[in-house]
């Protein structure tokens, strides 16, 4: 069980680069890792040069894992684990304290599906 924000940031991250094409890196710092796809789509009323994916953002209390997947499928990502459900906030926002491995790996078939998903929907 990782409970050290930045083990949990890191860990998190690796779940993501793995996915690095066919996601890219759209901003990588100290305050924000986000990932998008490649080609130019339709963002809400707005054409973006990558559909937005998923960031992780550090704060004082607990890592942020934003994973649109979850707002744009929810149907694909109903079944997710209580553990899981816990962190969710909202729709779209997981507060990520303590990562088990069943969590993580949890964690790494979503984005897998989410990869999967945005590509049979041209996303990336």
């Amino acid at each position: 069980m990782k409970t050290d924000l930045s083990e949990i940031r890191v860990a998190l991250l690796s779940v993501l680069t793995r996915h690095v094409p066919p996601l890219k890196i759209r901003t990588d710092n100290d305050t924000t890792f986000e990932v998008a796809g490649t080609k130019e789509a339709m963002q809400g009323k707005q054409k973006v040069d990558g559909f937005y994916f998923a960031s992780v953002v550090p704060k004082p209390k607990d890592v942020r894992f934003y994973f649109f997947p979850n707002y744009t499928h929810s149907a694909a990502f109903a079944g997710i684990s209580e553990d899981l459900k816990k962190c969710l906030k909202g729709k779209s926002c997981f507060h990520i304290k303590k990562l088990s491995p069943e969590m993580e790996a949890e964690i790494g078939d979503m984005v897998r599906k989410g990869v999967a998903l945005y590509q049979q929907d041209g996303l990336i």
